[in-house]
């Protein structure tokens, strides 16, 4: 029997740091996206992915973007604001390459806007990855309004495209300021929905 209080791990799946063992904070903070979701995130973008710039959101053990840079991805930013997360966070990044990886810490909310401006600054278009903690957790409950603000608020010269993770049962609109709904694929409990802007049409 194993011991419970042994850490949770995920490996990198593929590229330069296949196989790198990355620590999981706790659950009781952060949720970790299903090895099925990231799959299928993956093999929608796999070629996409090589030499953009990423950013994360509610970042957690930030396998995502890790797995984003393992890939060819040449610039992530880490976006997380529970300090233990923080930690793991920082402890991964040291496993694989900290010259193209950016952490912010503290409210995405509010330093999304030091994202743009660093995205505007290097005349970036990113990947924008959401996941935030699901609206039926104790707090969270304005979480989605809050983050389709933050989805129209992006101005369109950063954005290349816009993947938000979230509860299977949340409706999200086919438009979002100046973006629209491409494809929304359904895991169990879990959606990835993706956005576009509107003028790639």
């Amino acid at each position: 029997m194993k011991n419970n209080s042994k850490k949770l791990t995920k490996k990198i799946v593929s590229g330069k740091f296949k196989g790198k063992t990355l620590t999981l904070p706790s659950k009781t903070t952060t949720r970790s996206s299903k090895a099925i979701v990231l799959e299928s995130f993956f093999n929608t973008l796999q070629f996409d992915i090589v030499d953009a710039t990423f950013v994360e959101l509610f970042s957690g053990s930030g396998s995502i973007g890790l797995e984003a840079l393992s890939r060819g991805a040449k610039q992530i930013y880490f976006m997380e604001r529970d300090r233990d997360a923080l930690k793991t966070l920082k402890a991964n990044i040291s496993l694989t390459d900290p010259s193209a990886c950016e952490v912010l810490g503290g409210d995405s909310f509010v330093n999304i806007e030091q994202v743009i401006a660093k995205l505007k600054k290097s005349r970036d278009k990113a990947y924008f990855y959401i996941d935030p903690p699901f609206s039926i957790r104790e707090g969270m409950e304005e979480i989605y309004d809050k983050t389709m603000q933050l989805i129209k608020s992006l101005p369109l010269e950063v954005v290349e495209m816009i993947i938000i993770e979230h509860m299977s049962g949340l409706e999200i609109p086919q438009e979002l300021g100046v973006f629209k709904m491409k494809k929304s694929k359904k895991f169990g409990n879990t959606t990835l929905t993706y956005f576009t802007p509107s003028n790639m049409e």
